[in-house]
């Protein structure tokens, strides 16, 4: 099968969040698996002289946007078994940031018009494309108005995957005609609007012939209002079309046996590397504590999406127990200053580290005894299923990707990789905290087939490139 992967971000050339680490990885497995993989993404000035100097010049294309006629070059890498293409126009990505710019649909609009324009420049006719949040939703969307009844272009099917349904692309009346030259009867005809806006992913939803979001869960709850952010009624009408498949992650990366990040290594058959990073975790943080001191650790966004609420209404019922808590992140003002005054009136429990830091981050995955993630949604959440790689126990509530990866430890049945709660609740949440404390400390034959049951769990994209196979053949 040929498969066209088309995203906004692509990891190890650039990365600002999970899509491109999917992006970065699924692609590779689905290449692995026997099939003819291609990813197309822009060529922004964040991309580093190392990788364009391993680019090779394809050749110029021009791209009709509205009035416009943009340059588009086109570059190329292998890696991986994976074919690689960059577009690149300097007016659209030579910017200081990859998103956040003022004409940010312009430079979408002209990225999912180019992918579908170039494709014969490159002799390139994949079965699928599959593209990935609004700004490539208008891929789908050109390809039905303007590309399909060409002959080139026949027979090609279109997958669109929601990583987080709260960013739509959405935008005024005005915008459709002159930005993306799309004619305003499909805003008349309601076949782009949403409450009163252009909203691209909704096109997207409607034109693709297939809909994944990024866990099972996720594909359930954002057919409700409380999750759908405005999209539940649309996404029940195309339910049919809807696939939830879990990420992977990336074992080479996070593999404690091997992990150069680490000052001892480990496997689950021997875990005394663990006991060793802990120390080390301890010491690089100047907390003091022995082996039978729970380590609580997380890592990530200090946002309101990620239960931080929640962590702020018992921070010091959580403090006053013997634990230690270390935490790696930025995000809102507000939880960074939190657990800055935390740090200071309990110097000897917390520490906070205000940055982002693939370094610490692998530490305390390894040095912790137990992963923190009380999200208030989580699409999918990696760092979950990174913890439990490590051996490292997660606190997670039941929602998205958290509830499909972390099942509950029920004692008496050995059951369960992981401690959860339900409801958006802080004294849930610290009850189960203390709960897993408590295993820690006094049930260590539990813990020890915790740990190894976490650490031989499959996260790998092998299982969920499967998946995306058999949807893509359904189609």
């Amino acid at each position: 099968m040929k498969i066209l992967y088309a995203a906004s971000e692509v990891a190890p050339f650039v990365k600002t969040g999970g899509l491109g680490d999917v992006a970065g990885s699924l692609p590779a497995a689905l290449a692995a698996a026997g099939h003819e993989v291609a990813v197309v993404c822009p060529l922004y000035s964040a991309i580093g002289k190392d990788w364009r100097e391993q680019m090779t010049f394809v050749k110029n294309a021009y791209v009709q946007l509205g009035w416009r006629n943009q340059y588009c070059g086109i570059f190329s890498l292998e890696r991986a078994g994976v074919t690689y293409y960059f577009l690149d126009n300097e007016y659209y990505f030579a910017r200081a940031q990859v998103y956040g710019e003022y004409d940010d649909a312009e430079r979408f609009a002209f990225f999912s018009k180019a992918v579908l324009e170039i494709l014969p420049d490159l002799e390139l006719r994949p079965d699928v494309i599959n593209c990935n949040d609004w700004q490539t939703a208008l891929i789908p969307v050109y390809y039905n108005l303007m590309f399909a009844s060409r002959p080139f272009y026949t027979g090609i099917k279109t997958v669109f995957t929601i990583h987080n349904i709260a960013f739509q692309g959405r935008y005024g009346r005005e915008i459709l005609e002159y930005v993306m030259g799309i004619d305003d009867a499909h805003y008349r005809s309601g076949f782009m609007v949403m409450d009163g806006d252009v909203n691209l992913m909704k096109a997207a939803i409607v034109a693709s012939n297939a809909v994944t979001t990024v866990s099972p869960t996720y594909a359930e709850e954002i057919q409700t209002p409380y999750y759908g952010h405005g999209l539940d009624s649309i996404l029940r009408s195309n339910s049919y079309k809807l696939h939830g498949i879990i990420n992977g992650i990336d074992l080479d990366a996070f593999d404690p046996a091997h992990d150069p990040y680490l000052p001892a290594h480990y496997t689950a058959q021997d875990l005394s590397g663990k006991a060793a990073d802990k120390q080390a975790l301890l010491e690089l943080c100047g907390l003091e504590g022995d082996a039978d001191t729970p380590v609580i650790g997380m890592v990530g966004r200090l946002t309101d999406q990620k239960g931080l609420d929640l962590v702020e209404a018992v921070l010091d019922d959580i403090l006053r127990d013997d634990v230690r808590l270390v935490v790696l992140g930025k995000g809102d003002w507000r939880y960074e200053q939190m657990f800055v005054e935390a740090k200071r009136r309990y110097p000897d429990k917390v520490s906070a580290s205000i940055l982002f830091s693939a370094d610490l981050a692998n530490k305390i995955y390894a040095g912790a005894d137990l992963f923190l993630m009380p999200s208030k949604t989580e699409p999918c959440g990696l760092a979950q299923m990174i913890a439990l790689r490590y051996g490292t126990i997660p606190i997670v509530r039941e929602t998205g990707g958290l509830r499909d990866t972390v099942t509950a430890f029920v004692d008496y049945l050995g059951t369960g990789n992981g401690f959860t709660f339900h409801s958006y609740n802080a004294h849930d949440m610290l009850h189960v905290i203390r709960e897993a404390c408590e295993v820690f400390r006094f049930n260590k034959e539990a813990w020890q087939k915790l740990m190894t049951g976490g650490m031989q769990s499959d996260f790998s994209w092998k299982t969920s490139a499967e998946k995306y196979v058999e949807v893509y053949q359904s189609i």
